[in-house]
């Protein structure tokens, strides 16, 4: 296992912590993985400078209990194991179309689903494979899906862009740039008219921060105080250009301080860091103060998709954030503090093994779906009288 550097970390109790309207300014208020400035590629010294940021650390201190780290162990192990067999299924055609690995920003989805309650809503763009990995929908399901056979979790329809699990409430991977950014206000809208005090955690990438969608949401949303937690998970590269390339606003968290939003930078490639920040947004929607405006700074490893040979980095750049990798600082915390033993952590990595392998025999033994699966789901009232010739 790569070497994990030990950072000392300040950290607050493992409550909720609740935060004001102010925000940062100028420069980020917190320590984060910086993103990537080059333009081409660069040589090694520029791609060093170009991401200057400090490794994903194990704290001093232990903040959370035994339990906490071993389920973000196991949780982001799973997404890791599985998002790797994905694209070596993919390399063999057995998953076809499209396909975006989540692998490097296992830390974002982990640290995001410890900070919230089993009746939040959950809605995010197209790397949409680990959201319902950890929420706890089945990974045969998952794999079923990209294999499109019935027995997947949207029943073959949907494949790798939209994954859709009702019984976790994860209301949806979106192939659409940026258009699950009004949707999730909605979501949010619509938990705050039924008074049910859940809320509405709506992620999105880089990319997407650029559409109109996103201002018309984040005005609305703050007029109306809704429930939501909008998370850019920032990997640099949107599509394949840098975010250095694309706007003045480098720093994106900024956006949100146009409508007074709270918004602040996190360090992705920490856990904690991202337990934290969101458990102090959740806070925030619960108590009808409204939205917030997270930008978790992470990265990719892979391409964009499965089609992007990722040439517009360095291979430098590409290790220089593996050592940062944020299941190699859990792993680190773990044994630091002698919460289990490298057996005990090897077990887990070999429970996760034959689950994906499990996932993988199923989806092979699944049937396809019937032509007839063309007219199911279409409407919610069964009978609706649409013109089928």
């Amino acid at each position: 296992m790569a070497e994990t550097k030990v950072q000392a970390a300040t950290k607050g109790s493992n409550s909720a912590k609740k935060t004001s309207a102010t925000k940062p300014k100028g420069k980020a208020a917190v320590e984060t993985a910086e993103q990537p400035q080059n333009v081409k590629p660069a040589s090694n010294q520029e791609a060093k400078e170009a991401t200057d940021a400090p490794k994903a650390s194990s704290p001093a201190t232990a903040e959370y209990p035994k339990e906490t780290y071993l389920t973000w162990y196991e949780q982001m192990v799973l997404m890791r194991k599985f998002e790797e067999k994905a694209g070596q299924l993919y390399g063999q055609q057995k998953i076809k179309g499209f396909c975006h690995l989540y692998i490097g920003q296992e830390a974002c989805v982990a640290g995001a689903v410890s900070a919230l309650k089993k009746d939040d809503k959950w809605i995010t763009a197209y790397r949409d494979h680990a959201h319902p990995l950890a929420l706890g929908t089945s990974p045969n399901a998952i794999m079923a899906e990209l294999y499109a056979k019935a027995t997947g979790c949207s029943k073959g329809k949907g494949g790798s862009m939209h994954m859709f699990d009702k019984e976790v409430n994860f209301v949806g991977g979106h192939g659409i740039v940026g258009a699950q950014v009004p949707m999730g206000a909605g979501i949010a809208f619509a938990e705050k008219y039924n008074k049910t005090g859940n809320l509405c955690i709506c992620s999105m990438g880089d990319g997407a921060v650029r559409q109109g969608a996103l201002h018309e949401a984040f005005n609305m949303a703050m007029l109306w105080k809704l429930p939501v937690i909008f998370v850019v998970e920032n990997n640099g590269y949107a599509m394949g250009t840098s975010v250095q390339r694309t706007s003045n606003v480098t720093e994106l968290y900024t956006i949100g301080e146009a409508y007074d939003m709270p918004s602040e930078p996190v360090n992705a490639m920490n856990v904690e860091e991202v337990h934290e920040a969101v458990a102090r947004a959740a806070e925030r929607a619960r108590a009808g103060e409204g939205p917030t405006f997270l930008e978790f700074k992470t990265y990719r490893y892979k391409g964009h998709s499965m089609s992007d040979p990722a040439k517009y980095r360095t291979k430098d750049e590409l290790e220089d954030y593996r050592s940062r990798d944020s299941i190699e600082a859990v792993r680190h915390t773990i044994l630091t503090h002698k919460m289990a033993t490298e057996a005990d952590l090897e077990a887990i990595d070999e429970k996760v093994k034959a689950q994906v392998q499990e996932s993988v025999e199923f989806a092979e033994n699944s049937d396809y779906p019937t032509a007839d699966e063309l007219y199911h789901d279409v409407y919610v009232q069964q009978d609706y009288p649409y013109i089928r010739d």
